[in-house]
């Protein structure tokens, strides 16, 4: 244990006794590039694998300072097979990672053309299930991870697509009562429980579905679009607000804002992402208008 952690206390010792620029734009790089990895692992199988290998180093350390010879030396020759076994588990991953790294110039063209494809299936499928009274319930995550409301339906994992979101909301099916959430390009999971809003001034008109959308936008900054089984008319709930009667070109409006955001923070590094200011303010200020 003591021989990997040499290099490490090394290199951190002398940037710090002896800083030097190149020092400071290692740091960063390497700041990146912890993030990038925390960002590819997370929600995924090797999340949980990477809490076994922080287990077994501790164990390891641990059996190192109560002298526990044998144990030790076997947790030891376990972390010093450690690259090659990480190679062997994760293989499809580290392929992945390495494929987005060689696509990182054409990524924004493909971000793009990805999203205007998710936007028209999503579209189609929203209006197709207006015409027909097919009552629906679509949560889009975005900055706010959603898990919690992912556990309480039944896992998808399927890409967005007209056929597969309608087929979910037909009446009778299993799937059909409770929500979809969608993360990225994805359908995540569906039959989805949401928290229905208490607010006082929800029209008596609107039902329990229209309640539950407010109540998701009430408690996170997810985008969720309505289709009502009685009328047919779609209703977006974003921050606590409802607007109704949305037509085909508003609810593509919608969803180029929230696509068209996560296909410009690909020109960014991921450590600027940051949302800005100035739209900030003008949620706030169409918020207040609504209100008004």
């Amino acid at each position: 244990m003591r021989t990997l952690l040499e290099p490490v206390i090394t290199i951190a010792w002398n940037v710090w006794h002896y800083p030097d620029v190149m020092d400071f734009v290692d740091v960063i790089l390497l700041a990146v590039l912890i993030y990038q990895m925390i960002i590819h692992v997370r929600q995924t199988r090797v999340s949980q694998t990477l809490k076994g290998i922080l287990i077994l180093l501790f164990l390891t350390w641990i059996s190192g300072v109560l002298g526990m010879r044998s144990i030790h030396m076997l947790l030891t020759w376990i972390i010093n097979a450690g690259p090659v076994m990480i190679v062997v588990l994760f293989q499809a991953e580290i392929r992945r990672i390495l494929e987005e790294l060689g696509n990182f110039e054409s990524g924004v063209f493909t971000e793009s053309r990805k999203s205007d494809n998710i936007i028209d299936e999503i579209t189609l499928a929203v209006m197709n299930m207006s015409r027909r009274r097919v009552g629906a319930l679509i949560v889009i995550e975005n900055g706010i991870r959603l898990n919690d409301v992912i556990a309480t339906g039944t896992h998808v994992d399927g890409l967005i697509s007209q056929p597969l979101i309608e087929n979910i909301f037909e009446p009778k099916t299993p799937l059909h009562d409770g929500a979809v959430v969608l993360r990225g390009d994805r359908v995540v999971a569906a039959a989805c429980l949401l928290r229905l809003s208490d607010t006082t001034g929800v029209g008596r008109d609107l039902g329990t579905r229209h309640r539950a959308g407010i109540g998701m936008s009430e408690v996170s900054d997810a985008t969720v679009l309505i289709v009502s089984e009685e009328t047919g008319v779609v209703s977006l709930a974003e921050g606590g607000n409802l607007q109704r009667h949305l037509d085909e070109q508003a609810v593509r409006r919608v969803l180029n804002r929230v696509y068209g955001d996560r296909t410009d923070s690909r020109r960014t590094l991921p450590l600027l992402r940051l949302k800005k200011g100035g739209q900030k303010r003008d949620d706030e200020q169409s918020s207040s208008e609504k209100k008004q």
